[in-house]
């Protein structure tokens, strides 16, 4: 297959490429490189086997368009996206412009130049809000919803939470219309919390990543809350393994959405995952608590048996297990932290004396 991949030199999109280019596929990234880790990734990626790189935004049509013209793609596998709330709580334009406009320019590039051309597409969770507390007990290390015993399902109604929830939320139901009113081959997936190789997380996005990069450089994190909320998490390669299953089965699947995460078998709080990783450095981790941020779900676990029905899919890689490749990634490239690190910090000094 020739893919397409928006966002192709972020965490998951890199991971995908490299997946993808194994299997024998052809593989064209699009980024724009804005991304903490881009960078990085790319030059990664180029130590594979060769791919196509477009240094392009999605929020660029007519850019996007001349890619979709151009390319006969059998797969268009969007990740393009501004993926924090905290920053579309700062700046709500630019999230909308990334999350809503981009997929907008997405789909149609595809409807007008590509129709037969397969849309994947990674929403979130966020799009159902804070959700009521569902019977939500309070344990001695984290918050559990007694009323739903195998997580939120697909028929949760939405309930946008936060700029960066409208703008994803408004992306997600675009990306199910096209499918009814255009008939695009479309789906959907309301990812939790993914986490694995090659992610470069940062405080308010990737935090099984930026609490395990933060420990192995010895700075202290920030816990938000209580440190009790709960996240089912997902290692990178089983999420792969579930867009190769919708793939292989669109003629079934498509204009479909499903909640993708690890499910009530794969879930960790924060301070679950703080003694994870003393445990792991043999060392206690620095850290300190502060107020609940805008839009912080107190605990969320995706129901997954849906996927399970109709992409016989289910995740391979238990918590513990993906843990330590996670962290044993993070310990053997210390260094490339480090390096960010200092440029990141003469970047923010350079930008305050230009303020």
């Amino acid at each position: 297959m020739r893919i397409l991949i928006t966002g192709g030199c972020g965490f998951i999109g890199c991971n995908a490429a490299q997946r993808f280019l194994q299997l024998g596929h052809s593989v064209t990234l699009l980024d724009n490189l804005s991304r903490r880790g881009s960078n990085q990734n790319l030059s990664w990626l180029r130590t594979q086997t060769p791919f196509d790189f477009i240094q392009e935004d999605v929020c660029n049509p007519k850019g996007l368009a001349a890619t979709l013209a151009d390319g006969n793609f059998d797969v268009v596998l969007h990740l393009a996206a501004q993926v924090a709330v905290t920053t579309s709580v700062i700046d709500p334009r630019s999230d909308f412009e990334t999350n809503a406009l981009g997929t907008f320019n997405v789909l149609e590039a595809v409807r007008e130049h590509s129709p037969n051309t397969i849309v994947l597409n990674a929403s979130t969770n966020k799009v159902y809000g804070k959700l009521p507390d569902f019977g939500m007990v309070e344990q001695a290390s984290r918050y559990e919803l007694s009323d739903l015993p195998k997580g939120v399902s697909e028929s949760q109604p939405l309930d946008f939470h936060s700029p960066y929830g409208c703008s994803k939320g408004a992306a997600d139901q675009y990306v199910s219309d096209y499918a009814r009113i255009y008939a695009l081959r479309t789906v959907n997936f309301r990812q939790s919390c993914i986490y694995g190789y090659r992610q470069f997380g940062v405080e308010d996005q990737g935090w099984v990543a930026w609490f395990t990069i933060a420990h192995a450089l010895g700075k202290p994190v920030a816990i938000y809350g209580t440190g009790k909320q709960v996240r089912d998490i997902l290692f990178i390669d089983d999420l792969i393994d579930c867009y190769l299953a919708a793939i292989e089965r669109i003629d079934k699947v498509s204009g479909m959405t499903f909640n993708i995460g690890g499910g009530p078998e794969n879930t960790l709080s924060l301070l679950e995952l703080l003694q994870m990783l003393g445990e792991h450095s043999g060392r206690p981790v620095s850290h300190s608590f502060a107020d609940w941020r805008p839009g912080d779900q107190p605990v969320y676990v995706s129901d997954i048996r849906y996927s399970l029905q109709h992409l016989s899919w289910r995740p391979r890689v238990g918590v513990k297990a993906g843990y330590e490749r996670l962290h044993s990634w993070v310990v053997a490239n210390r260094d490339a932290f480090e390096a960010h690190s200092e440029t990141q910090r003469a970047f923010e000094g350079q930008d305050t004396v230009t303020k």
